[in-house]
């Protein structure tokens, strides 16, 4: 004899759930537009930043120049983490399209 191992207990099927009231298709858009807002506000702050910032920046270019003459940089620890993720990570080519 083959005993049932199901622990779900009681599983809803279409049979015997209550449909939920949805709105129809031609209310839902009316009722989405209403909550629907658009504030630029944002962007042109960051515009008027970005505008602001010089393209070159010496103090970053300096501090790059100087670690690319370290040897000791990046460190083996960090190179040993940005390893790992490589390896645990998706091969992005692999999907798709």
């Amino acid at each position: 004899m083959i005993t049932n191992t199901n622990n779900l207990g009681s599983v809803p099927t279409p049979a015997n759930v209550a449909p939920r009231p949805s709105k129809s298709h031609a209310e839902l858009p009316q009722a989405l537009a209403a909550n629907d807002s658009l504030s630029t506000e944002h962007a042109a702050r960051l515009h008027a930043a970005l505008a602001k910032t010089p393209a070159i920046r010496p103090e970053v270019v300096e501090r790059a120049a100087a670690l690319a003459t370290d040897p000791d940089y990046p460190s083996v620890a960090i190179m040993g983490k940005i390893g790992r993720l490589l390896a645990q990570s998706k091969d992005l080519s692999l999907q798709e399209n």
